[in-house]
């Protein structure tokens, strides 16, 4: 996919830049919000989706040596320690992080900024559950869930990686297996990833599965027909940084500028369903009711997660998959 906007056309009009901008293929700006930038800039931006946030960080690292492009938006806390860990990302202290983006950052290093926030959540279908809802993780486990669970492999998928991690902050290291070993007699399925877990399996769209790993955001897409259960959120943050060895790395910093700026963290909400890093940014209405920001998520260490992440998957993947 490439986004393009017109330069000034002028003689007075800035001169025109390419940047190459890597995401995640859920990334979606606003055109006149990119096109604004682009004329004030004299920056144009081009973009490479590269999968979800693993394999954009899987990518990344792969062509470190030689990037892809000058920018990369899209490797979340769940890979973060990986990327910073190999060098992918250059130091940059942009001046609009400290507008709410360093609530969240993933070290003292400068070389991510949150963009956004996303946290991972079952999410239910009421309406498919008869009154009877999860409250908890525990809950997932009793008998009158039985085969109404669906998730998402970690080794596959951000959000099935950040429910791991979530019952691992809850129940510790000598608990979560044990826990796992219960979901999966009591029948969980597990499915590649999110696009096949809602789209295809949960029952608020085509499948049977009234239960659902998904975001703390997903039931504002829904009109207020799903809930998120807030008891069981893992915080996911969504971080840019300039690329190491960009082509063109002046502008690549204005690009991350811009993703920090107020008028694009204005449009997140309402474009890619996540929170915004920035403080004081209006939500859509509807949030207030169907899609709070969960007060206390689990969360991991970053270094815990760089530490064990690769043992946890393998640990699960015997397991749940045998």
């Amino acid at each position: 996919m490439v986004l393009t906007g017109c330069s000034a056309g002028t003689s007075t009009a800035p001169q025109t830049h390419e940047v190459t901008l890597v995401t995640h293929d859920s990334f979606v700006v606003k055109p006149e919000v990119l096109d604004e930038f682009q004329k004030s800039s004299g920056i144009t931006v081009k973009q490479i989706a590269s999968g979800d946030a693993g394999e954009l960080t899987n990518k990344l690292v792969l062509t470190k040596a030689n990037p892809i492009g000058d920018v990369a938006f899209g490797v979340d806390s769940t890979f973060a320690s990986r990327a910073l860990a190999e060098g992918v990302f250059a130091e940059y202290a942009s001046p609009e992080a400290s507008k709410g983006a360093q609530r969240y950052k993933a070290d003292e290093s400068n070389r991510l900024q949150a963009v956004d926030v996303g946290d991972v959540c079952l999410n239910i279908d009421p309406a498919k559950l008869g009154g009877v809802e999860p409250k908890s993780y525990d809950d997932l486990a009793d008998p009158k869930f039985k085969d109404k669970l669906v998730v998402e492999n970690p080794a596959t998928s951000s959000p099935g990686l950040a429910f791991l991690l979530g019952t691992i902050a809850k129940y510790g290291e000598n608990g979560w297996q044990d826990y796992w070993t219960k979901l999966k007699a009591n029948g969980v399925k597990v499915v590649s990833g999110w696009e096949e877990a809602y789209n295809q399996e949960f029952s608020a769209t085509k499948g049977d599965r009234p239960i659902v790993v998904s975001y703390a955001s997903s039931p504002s897409a829904e009109g207020g027909k799903t809930k998120a259960v807030l008891d069981t959120c893992y915080r996911q943050v969504e971080y840019a940084g300039v690329l190491s060895g960009a082509k063109n790395t002046e502008d690549a910093k204005k690009v991350l500028d811009f993703l920090l700026g107020e008028k694009f963290q204005a449009q997140v909400a309402e474009q890619m369903y996540v929170y915004p890093s920035r403080e004081g940014v209006a939500l859509p209405e509807s949030w207030a009711k169907d899609a709070p920001l969960p007060p206390n998520p689990q969360t991991l260490p970053a270094d815990k997660v760089k530490d064990n992440r690769e043992a946890w998957v393998e640990q699960w993947r015997k397991l749940v998959q045998g």
